[in-house]
């Protein structure tokens, strides 16, 4: 069961990574409260050294090692935010990262991850060929960070949480990028325990949302992975899921499905209106109150999750170009 994790684990982790992630803002949008009815929010974690929240989790996961664990080294499967999250994170601890990854991942990706000090290995065809490399180091001695499904990482991203609490006192509604369920699990768990009103909604894209449907079926299911402005959001949850499928279910008030094309406008809105370059990912919540399916949102922060997008496509998408990623997949 999830009560392993608590709000106390979050609050450690915020003293714990405190001097090596940003306290990144909450700016009010104009347009969007206009537009909703509400009092709307957004927390700007776009903005994190690396590109995306994922840094809390990694960070505080890294920094939770044993020193034997530190001496060994992490390894980790990621091809995005978690990687660079964990790459920087070890970089600063002085702990050795290894990314492994597929061919098939594009070269500014694996570029990234090594810019942020991880040695990157490319095995196989696939991320199933890349997690053999990483049992077999796990095998050697290595230690593997997942992730979402880590407690540690879960009380490393709940310290957004803690952020919005104080920046927005009165909060009524909180909006989540919803895909394993780590940012949303810890974010839930501190908000609920803090004031068990708050509303939390977590937010998928239509096109393959793993947590979304396993929550429909009431355990962790295999949900195939489609193409999608929404990358960061892919991926399966983990048929052995052992912390976020049931904080999830258990903390989360609502979950809900935006489609491509409202995903694209949250990222035109958001360049347009807000100043703000984001990934699809990281509009998710932007793209629930522009489609008017957020009801009485009230007091509402908007998580910005990241904003790790190739500018090619963003600059296409922006300039109000048809952008059709469904087309390859």
């Amino acid at each position: 069961m999830h009560s392993q994790i608590t709000h106390q684990d979050s609050i450690a982790a915020r003293a714990r990574i405190a001097d090596r992630i940003r306290q990144t803002p909450v700016t009010a949008s104009a347009s969007l409260s206009e537009l909703s009815g509400g009092d709307i929010w957004l927390k700007l974690e776009q903005g994190q050294i690396t590109g995306s929240f994922k840094l809390r989790g990694a960070t505080n996961a890294v920094l939770s090692l044993t020193p034997e664990q530190r001496e060994s080294g992490v390894v980790g499967v990621s091809t995005g935010n978690h990687g660079r999250g964990l790459a920087y994170a070890c970089a600063q601890a002085g702990v050795r990262c290894i990314i492994a990854m597929s061919e098939l991942v594009p070269q500014n990706k694996v570029d990234g991850i090594r810019a942020h000090g991880a040695e990157v290995r490319i095995v196989g065809r696939s991320q199933d060929d890349a997690q053999v490399e990483v049992d077999k180091l796990v095998a050697d001695g290595m230690v593997m960070l997942p992730p979402f499904d880590h407690p540690d990482i879960i009380a490393g991203q709940g310290t957004v949480a803690l952020e919005i609490l104080e920046q927005c006192p009165d909060l009524e509604t909180v909006l989540v990028p919803l895909s394993g369920g780590g940012l949303i699990s810890g974010v839930a768990m501190v908000m609920k325990a803090v004031n068990p009103e708050i509303r939390v909604i977590g937010i998928s894209m239509q096109r393959g949302a793993a947590m979304y449907e396993s929550l429909k079926a009431g355990k962790p299911i295999l949900v195939e992975e489609k193409a999608t402005l929404a990358d960061s959001l892919g991926g399966g949850i983990g048929l052995e899921n052992a912390h976020t499928f049931a904080m999830t279910r258990d903390l989360v008030d609502e979950t809900l499905l935006v489609s491509e094309a409202e995903i694209a406008a949250a990222i035109r809105h958001a360049y347009w209106r807000e100043r703000q370059i984001i990934e699809g990912s990281g509009s998710v919540s932007i793209a629930a109150l522009l489609s008017g399916k957020i009801t009485n949102p009230g007091r509402c922060v908007a998580l910005i999750s990241g904003q790790n997008i190739d500018m090619g496509l963003h600059h296409r998408i922006v300039s109000g170009e048809d952008v059709d990623v469904t087309a390859e997949g």
